[in-house]
């Protein structure tokens, strides 16, 4: 928590918005979804291969033609995950991720005995994934847009 007022320079979490169109979205709508930035960096390569046009930094339109994509991409990744069956397995995994080492120092400041207690990282990270998954059916099953916005 942070006992300050902020700029927008200091916000640090990507908004998952299904409320809009194929043109504008309600920013921070009531149906938005939100993870923290270094959580999020461990599923970005999935929102990156399925949409040329992804942009961390300002709002990505994911429509009816990426959206297949960015499922494909978010089912591969949780195989992934499920592949870790030891400790080495889930750190080599988060070191090979793109920004996963701010994702080790964020937990490590947290808990320091993170490593020892993978299992319980991975099964929140399991099941992220597969909330991923499902806000993106959503989208699949309604004809919804999917905008996600980095701040």
């Amino acid at each position: 928590m942070k006992l300050e007022i902020f700029g927008h320079n200091q916000l640090n979490f990507v908004e998952l918005n299904t409320s809009g169109t194929n043109d504008t979205y309600e920013k921070c709508h009531p149906t938005s979804r939100y993870l923290h930035t270094n959580v999020f960096n461990l599923f970005s390569s999935c929102f990156e291969k399925s949409n040329n046009l992804y942009e961390y930094f300002g709002a990505t339109r994911y429509n009816a033609r990426q959206i297949v994509v960015l499922r494909n991409a978010l089912l591969s990744n949780l195989e992934q995950w499920k592949k870790c069956s030891s400790r080495e397995d889930f750190i080599e995994l988060i070191s090979g991720i793109f920004l996963g080492k701010d994702f080790a120092m964020e937990i490590r400041k947290i808990d320091p005995t993170w490593d020892l207690n993978w299992e319980t990282y991975l099964t929140k990270l399991l099941r992220i994934n597969q909330e991923l998954i499902d806000i993106v059916t959503d989208c699949m099953d309604n004809s919804k847009i999917l905008w996600v916005i980095g701040y």
